[in-house]
């Protein structure tokens, strides 16, 4: 069995985690062979660490062209995220995307329809939390239909908490232009992922994004927002990067009672009778139906990055199916999409909606900004106090 070569476009914080998994040797039958990145100043601190191991480029057509790796896994910012993917499709190559998959979902689109035109090749997304065993365990649940038709879900994750510190450390950071927004497309990717993943897509959104609420920013650091699903159920979503202690619950609301996720355990309150069957055939005006409250058990352990990095790889060797496929990428960003849009149009937004709209509101936040960072320079971002269960 050959090994896949990689080449890591963007030697930034998240590259760092990678890195450390394939220097470390934890990575079967992948190493790099190549790193890109158009700062200077980031390839000459990968030269100081890795010498002549590694091949080191700062022209992109250089590292293409170069054709040194089989794979390349994208560690940029969001906006250059289905660009590089593209890119990577037309000269043959596999591709590893880190969350979001983009910005806005028009770009993402492109970059679905490009790897459609190279079936032969494997697009996976940086997906982690899907290989966290409790959000496994419970979307096995709710696909066998083991509790019934959803009925209604929220999910508070408000423990993202930011400092000012955090925001400053990267001009490109909670910026319409350097990063296309923030709480939603920087903390929650992974989480607006795993709501669509476990409860389905919504048909519409109603969202109330507050910008700059809490920090000296210009994006979004407060959100709250209501959904409806096509057979009525309904969802809610909160989050923040300003609250302290923060809150990490997700709970789901069925026929056959709900389950709660919280403090990475997963507790199931089972109805004796479907509230449904029990609302129409109970001889009492008050009363719930019976139920009993269970811990139930998630068992393995969590790889994070490092079980999507095998994963794609394996899914490269020998046709392993795909944890995160990358075409489900733009799942989650429409709908971070949408609360945005119905902020900015203080309206119901339905799903699917007008991605040019979405992306004519977007440049008009980037043609009139008037806001400043004030860059703290070569701060170093510890990624690995961000991840969470």
């Amino acid at each position: 069995m050959k090994d896949i070569k990689f080449g890591i476009i963007g030697y930034g914080n998240i590259a760092h985690t990678h890195l450390k998994n394939f220097d470390e040797g934890t990575v079967k039958n992948g190493y790099v062979t190549a790193i890109f990145d158009t700062d200077e100043k980031k390839i000459a601190l990968a030269k100081e660490t890795y010498g002549n191991k590694i091949m080191l480029f700062t022209d992109e057509n250089s590292f293409f062209n170069s054709h040194l790796f089989d794979a390349i896994l994208i560690c940029t910012p969001h906006y250059f995220h289905a660009g590089y993917a593209i890119r990577g499709f037309k000269e043959g190559m596999h591709v590893l995307c880190e969350k979001p998959a983009g910005v806005y979902t028009k770009q993402v689109r492109q970059m679905n329809e490009e790897h459609a035109k190279h079936p032969q090749l494997v697009f996976s997304m940086m997906y982690n939390q899907r290989t966290n065993p409790t959000y496994r365990k419970v979307h096995d649940m709710i696909l066998n239909n083991e509790m019934g038709e959803i009925r209604r879900c929220v999910w508070i994750i408000t423990d993202w908490f930011r400092s000012q510190r955090y925001y400053d450390s990267g001009g490109w950071r909670a910026t319409w232009e350097g990063e296309g927004g923030g709480v939603l497309l920087n903390q929650d990717p992974h989480q607006l992922d795993l709501w669509q993943w476990i409860c389905g897509m919504p048909t519409r959104v109603r969202a109330f994004c507050a910008f700059g609420k809490y920090h000296d920013i210009e994006v979004e650091d407060d959100v709250t927002a209501y959904v409806e699903y096509e057979n009525g159920a309904t969802g809610v979503f909160i989050t923040t990067t300003g609250d302290a202690p923060g809150t990490n619950r997700f709970e789901i609301d069925t026929d056959m009672g709900k389950i709660v996720i919280e403090n990475n355990k997963i507790m199931l309150h089972k109805l004796e009778t479907g509230i449904k069957k029990f609302t129409f055939t109970s001889d009492k005006a008050f009363g719930t139906p019976s139920f009993e409250v269970t811990e139930i058990a998630a068992e393995g352990e969590n790889p994070g990055h490092l079980g999507i990095v095998q994963n794609f790889i394996n899914s490269i060797l020998n046709g392993e199916k795909l944890i995160a496929p990358g075409e489900e990428g733009i799942k989650g960003l429409t709908i971070s999409n949408a609360m945005l849009l119905s902020t900015w149009t203080d309206s119901w937004v339905d799903i699917p909606f007008d991605e040019d709209r979405y992306y004519e509101y977007l440049q008009e936040r980037i043609r009139n900004s008037k806001f400043r960072k004030n860059v703290t320079d070569d701060v170093k971002v510890d990624m690995s106090e961000s991840f969470k269960v």
